[in-house]
């Protein structure tokens, strides 16, 4: 996505000799509903992966090893598509917000500062992204659960019918608040998002450029400066994306009727304590392919 998102945004200079006027720039409607319907799409490409990384990284919550084959043996090979409409309609919310927010927040700094600089496009790159996943939260938590279910014992299962019956039974069963567990490393995650396509993502292009003798803002180039890009982002934010998806999919305990996890940091403690840090980085490689 991470790829996706940049050569759909990279401009290419126009010549300075052209007497064609530059074109209008979109209306804020119209880049709030193709950022929705880009990220819609990109996600039915990307959500196999997504559920494979989300049954992995919560496999050793359920006290077991996850096995791709054995998974496929038990839920069948289309069951990688389990939570789609839930993943869809999650872009619907995250990917408009995101896109959206930061051009209208972009712009409107620049209008009040005279200039868009680094700094800039940074902070405003971190706070529409914490801003899109605490909108987007609800279908998160949707996602991760109808992604995970099958892969629970039979008594644990929620057998969500799909994504209205999610989103009824959560308020009716567990309040309105569920909606949003797993939303401050959910958030936390997002921002993060913003900061390194802004800070790393350029600064590969030009090493890129440099050593490999690409051009700058070709198609390999983006690429190369992507993945990389993308890998370093992976391997910061992955216990962040751990984090969200154990708060998204816990119940709480059967004697105490408390949650298991109540923060971040405390999450990240608990796991490394019991299971050991490296078990924040179940499912790296599918988490790596989604970004």
């Amino acid at each position: 996505t991470l790829l996706l998102s940049n050569m759909s945004t990279t401009t290419i200079a126009a010549p300075k000799m052209s007497s064609t006027p530059a074109p209008a720039p979109l209306s804020k409607p119209i880049v709030f509903a193709t950022s929705g319907m880009g990220g819609m799409l990109g996600w039915v490409l990307v959500h196999p992966a997504n559920t494979v990384a989300v049954r992995m990284n919560l496999s050793s919550m359920q006290g077991k090893k996850f096995s791709f084959a054995g998974m496929i043996r038990e839920n069948g090979l289309m069951s990688v598509y389990d939570g789609l409409a839930a993943g869809v309609w999650r872009q619907v919310f995250y990917a408009s917000s995101r896109f959206g927010l930061f051009e209208t927040c972009r712009d409107k700094l620049h209008e009040i500062r005279g200039k868009t600089d680094f700094a800039g496009r940074v902070g405003v790159g971190a706070v529409t992204g914490a801003t899109a996943a605490m909108i987007s939260c609800p279908m998160e938590v949707a996602t991760v659960r109808m992604s995970n279910d099958a892969t629970l014992p039979a008594d644990q299962r929620r057998n969500y019918k799909g994504v209205a019956d999610v989103v009824k039974r959560i308020y009716v069963e567990e309040g309105a608040a569920a909606f949003w567990r797993g939303s401050t490393p959910f958030a936390q995650r997002a921002a993060l998002v913003g900061v390194f396509q802004v800070a790393t993502l350029d600064q590969f292009k030009e090493m890129y450029a440099h050593y490999l003798n690409q051009k700058k803002n070709s198609v390999p180039n983006v690429f190369c400066a992507a993945m990389t890009s993308g890998l370093i982002y992976s391997i910061a934010t992955m216990p962040l994306e751990a984090a969200k998806n154990r708060m998204a999919n816990q119940k709480p305990d059967p004697k105490t009727g408390k949650l298991p996890y109540t923060g971040t940091l405390q999450l990240m403690r608990a796991v490394s304590a019991n299971e050991g840090f490296l078990a924040l980085y179940n499912g790296f490689l599918p988490y790596y392919m989604r970004c």
